[in-house]
């Protein structure tokens, strides 16, 4: 577990295999104001995450910020009967095996607010993903629409493919699929990408790849320069 600044933590779990690529994954965890814990896109929990998590404090909010990101959600739920579930509507669709608490396509007042802006990041019809932004520390965290592998675990052909597909530090952007699905609907994202600059990020946590700990503004405008207006 490595805290990056007052109140926020990430954890690096294990690396799963997808599309070809290993994937290495990564979850962060905020503790809130009230001292509320809210976990982004829970990793494999074993007894020695448990206790450094109930270390830090109560888990209460569960966030699956997207239909991929949701596999170790069920462990969760079981270990902290307490806490909400919170998924966007494409993975509760996804997982009905799981009863969520709110859809975070849904404009509601939550519990987090004060702590922790939002932005359902849309356009795509492959995938939504729900981005957000710790105030305190000005972190913004991400999970799949930013990807930037270090491609140390990569063969060469594997570092190939992920080069290609443009998720290849340091200059990591979103996969080269998703990137081409915003065709039609390349204003709306721009809408959701200057809400994010607007945040003025210092930093920026993604679940695949190197972490951005110093001017996140400046790697973002490099990352999404595939929204240009030509």
């Amino acid at each position: 577990m490595e805290k990056l600044a007052n109140e926020i933590w990430v954890v690096d779990g294990k690396t799963v295999n997808f599309f070809f690529l290993p994937f290495t994954t990564r979850m962060t965890v905020i503790k809130l104001a009230n001292g509320d814990l809210w976990v982004h896109s829970p990793i494999y929990l074993n007894d020695a995450l448990k206790n450094q998590i109930d270390r830090l404090g109560p888990v209460k909010h569960l966030i699956a910020p997207n239909h991929l990101h949701h596999l170790f959600l069920p462990q969760w739920i079981t270990a902290y009967p307490d806490a909400k579930t919170y998924g966007t509507d494409e993975v509760i669709k996804k997982r009905s095996d799981i009863s969520f608490d709110a859809s975070l396509n849904d404009d509601l007042a939550w519990q987090w607010h004060a702590d922790i802006s939002q932005e359902l990041f849309t356009g795509s019809p492959l995938m939504e993903e729900c981005l957000f932004f710790h105030k305190r520390s000005k972190t913004l965290i991400v999970t799949d629409l930013v990807e930037n592998f270090s491609g140390d675990d990569f063969n060469s052909w594997q570092k190939w493919l992920a080069k290609g597909a443009g998720i290849l530090a340091p200059v990591g952007q979103t996969p080269i699929d998703w990137r081409l699905s915003f065709m039609f609907k390349k204003s709306q994202a721009r809408q959701h990408f200057r809400k994010i600059l607007a945040w003025e990020p210092e930093m920026l946590v993604m679940a695949h790849g190197e972490l951005i700990k110093h001017q996140a503004v400046e790697f973002l405008r490099k990352s999404f320069r595939w929204l240009a207006n030509s």
